[in-house]
């Protein structure tokens, strides 16, 4: 009989352990804590901490993510193609749920996301389009040409070419040949101002106006110093002035002003117009003093809030917003995309765009 009632009292707290277990779902806890409750681990790579944009597009997307609950895992390469590799590959066995690239080179990323692909790993395209593969479900950027149209309207303004001015000097910069981005900014660039050089109101004195002569491999300010410098030396030591330079990007800009002062050219005297792109803080400033006549602004916290809407969306089952489906072909698939729009900036909006808008204060452009 005692047998019985030990057998009995056995059995109940048995019954009370198994129940106790059913009280917690039956869930095993998340592998080293990424998938907190609601939230899932999300890998972001990105380019470079060498230039600002990126280091705020990282701040920014890291800080709304989170926000939402995802454990964010970003990264920053150092413009080190390999090392990029090297992370992604560690997001995808760290299990990651979501991949956010923005890529140095994105042909040697192929093999790297096709792994993510076969784990089911959703890919969004950051900035720059990612290409030669199917593995990217979607990609959140600019409009990329509109950036090159945006320059070229600008010069077309300031130098009066629709009124026939000129003839004016020029001489053309492009991005790097390993970002798409670069080619559809020059294409907008060249669309606006072709005209003009044919009809000799734009005159490129290097003769310098392919891609392949004019691009500046990862957007390099030293690159694009060296090649000032040797334009300048070569096409421009007998008292010709260059009058525009066409720069893409803040970084080049910078490396053709210094190449500008040491060959003699002083802001206020025959200073050339320098576009640029990016609207970052040193540019901002170079636009107050003169040295740089205008910035692409794109605003970084816009770009950052469609991508997060687009991993919320996928993540969650969701439909990301998307309003371009017919101009980012990869060479393997149409990928759908949400383009932001930029504007332009210099002296006359930069109070406006900049400040007002809460992107720097006042007193960052002192």
């Amino acid at each position: 009989m005692k047998c019985k009632k030990l057998v009995a009292v056995l059995l109940s707290c048995l019954f009370l352990v198994v129940m106790a277990g059913c009280g917690n779902s039956g869930e095993k806890p998340a592998a080293d804590g990424a998938k907190k409750a609601g939230g899932k681990k999300i890998g972001v790579a990105m380019p470079t901490q060498s230039s600002q944009r990126w280091i705020q597009d990282g701040k920014n997307m890291k800080e709304k993510l989170e926000k939402l609950g995802y454990t964010v895992d970003l990264q920053y390469a150092e413009d080190d193609v390999q090392a990029q590799v090297s992370q992604l590959e560690n997001m995808i066995t760290g299990g990651a749920n979501c991949l956010v690239v923005a890529a140095i080179d994105s042909n040697a990323l192929v093999n790297v996301l096709a792994q993510a692909k076969s784990n089911n790993i959703p890919v969004i395209a950051y900035d720059r389009l990612l290409m030669d593969t199917d593995s990217v479900s979607y990609y959140a950027t600019f409009d990329n040409k509109g950036v090159g149209v945006a320059i070229g309207k600008y010069i077309e303004t300031k130098m009066g070419l629709k009124e026939g001015k000129g003839p004016y000097n020029i001489e053309f910069f492009a991005g790097s040949p390993d970002d798409n981005n670069a080619h559809f900014l020059n294409a907008g660039v060249f669309e606006v101002l072709k005209p003009y050089l044919d009809k000799g109101q734009l005159v490129c004195v290097s003769g310098q106006t392919k891609f392949d002569t004019i691009c500046t491999l990862r957007w390099s300010q030293e690159v694009a110093q060296k090649r000032m410098e040797d334009i300048l030396s070569g096409y421009y030591s007998t008292g010709k002035n260059l009058d525009i330079v066409v720069s893409p990007f803040d970084g080049i800009s910078y490396g053709v002003a210094a190449a500008l002062e040491g060959a003699g050219y002083k802001v206020g005297q025959k200073w050339p117009l320098i576009t640029g792109q990016d609207a970052e803080l040193m540019a901002s400033k170079n636009i107050m003093s003169g040295k740089q006549s205008m910035t692409i602004f794109k605003d970084t916290r816009v770009l950052a809030d469609k991508c997060v809407k687009m991993v919320q969306a996928v993540l969650e089952g969701g439909q990301p917003e998307i309003n371009d489906t017919t101009s980012y072909n990869n060479k393997k698939k149409m990928v759908p995309s949400y383009l932001c729009t930029p504007v332009p900036v210099d002296k006359e909006n930069i109070q406006k765009e900049l400040i007002d808008s809460g992107y720097y204060k006042k007193t960052d452009l002192q």
